[in-house]
């Protein structure tokens, strides 16, 4: 009886996680982020802090993983409580198949059209009722590409771009776009075309990756004199 148990338990924890990765992927996440965060949240371990931000800057994925995190703690208390008692024959399993049918109805639910569509209009309102703009996370804004990333460059003193126009470094056969300027205490954001690079900027960029270490090492090396 007491093995049983477990094995209903762990069912309903299997279905737990399913349910989730599904919730999840109605937000966007992807089908292997979705279901690593959900164990990582699950079990309280792998919670990468890159991949965090993707869970943590949503309204409805912190929802989710608030869920999960107590429902992670709430089972480790009872599979505890289950060994300990193994031997009992109070272990409810009529209650425990009573869980599992109703989640796995959950469960087969959520993999119809029709619950998604109806799922992912319930999650798009409440992106559009509780998401700032402020909150959209940089990775699902920006990260279009595989090869797409947000960085910094900082101007050294002998650097090849110091001097030049932002249009020079920008030129259109670059896949960069600067996003700002960081001069001491004052970030830049208007005209920018306009504005000369000096040695001590601070340079936001977005853009391809390769094209990027391009310009990374063109600031590395010195300006000729």
């Amino acid at each position: 009886m007491g093995i049983l148990f477990m094995l209903l338990y762990f069912l309903i924890v299997a279905l737990v996680i399913e349910i989730s990765v599904i919730a999840f992927m109605l937000t966007g996440l992807e089908k292997e982020v979705a279901r690593y965060q959900a164990v990582s949240m699950l079990t309280s371990t792998g919670f990468t802090t890159d991949e965090s931000q993707l869970i943590l800057d949503h309204p409805v994925r912190r929802r989710i993983s608030m869920f999960l995190i107590l429902f992670g703690a709430f089972s480790l208390a009872v599979i505890i409580s289950a060994i300990t008692n193994i031997l009992s024959d109070d272990l409810r399993l009529n209650k425990l198949i009573m869980i599992n049918g109703v989640l796995l109805v959950i469960f087969i639910a959520g993999k119809t059209p029709m619950t998604k569509k109806w799922l992912q209009h319930r999650f798009d309102y409440e992106m559009k009722k509780n998401l700032d703009l402020s909150e959209l996370p940089i990775k699902e804004a920006l990260f279009l590409n595989k090869d797409d990333i947000v960085t910094d460059i900082s101007v050294e003193e002998h650097s090849h771009l110091c001097g030049l126009r932002v249009t020079q470094m920008t030129e259109q056969s670059r896949d960069i776009n600067l996003l700002f300027i960081q001069r001491g205490e004052v970030n830049i954001r208007k005209e920018l075309s306009e504005e000369t690079i000096q040695a001590g900027d601070k340079l936001y960029l977005y853009g391809d990756k390769h094209e990027i270490e391009k310009l990374a090492k063109e600031n590395e090396s010195e300006k000729p004199h």
